[in-house]
């Protein structure tokens, strides 16, 4: 899936917008798209905040990517919780660590 200015959004994103038993996402490509460079974006602009995290507070890559999911997961966050998992698996990519799994409020 690419738009006018080449940018090819991944499966794994694309995947977000799929139901069940469908081949077709929900969305436009368009809105799809934005979506996808926006959580990109957030992704990219957490990985200096996420070393920072690690570092000072001396918690394992876990630790920091769950603390950075259940920020994402807040109403104001600008993300819903297949995009929150999404950045906090993109996060961590990103950082070279392991992808965590999927996260659960509780």
């Amino acid at each position: 899936m690419a738009d006018d200015s080449q940018l090819v959004v991944p499966p794994s994103f694309i995947a977000l917008y799929l139901e069940p038993h469908r081949s077709r996402p929900n969305a436009p490509r368009e809105i799809i798209t934005a979506r996808y460079e926006f959580c990109e974006d957030l992704a990219s602009m957490l990985t200096e905040h996420a070393a920072e995290i690690k570092s000072s507070l001396h918690v394992t890559d876990d630790d920091v990517l769950s603390r950075v999911w259940r920020g994402l997961c807040a109403p104001d966050s600008g993300v819903n919780a297949a995009e929150a998992q999404w950045v906090a698996n993109r996060l961590a990519e990103l950082l070279g660590w392991p992808l965590p799994g999927e996260m659960r409020e509780g």
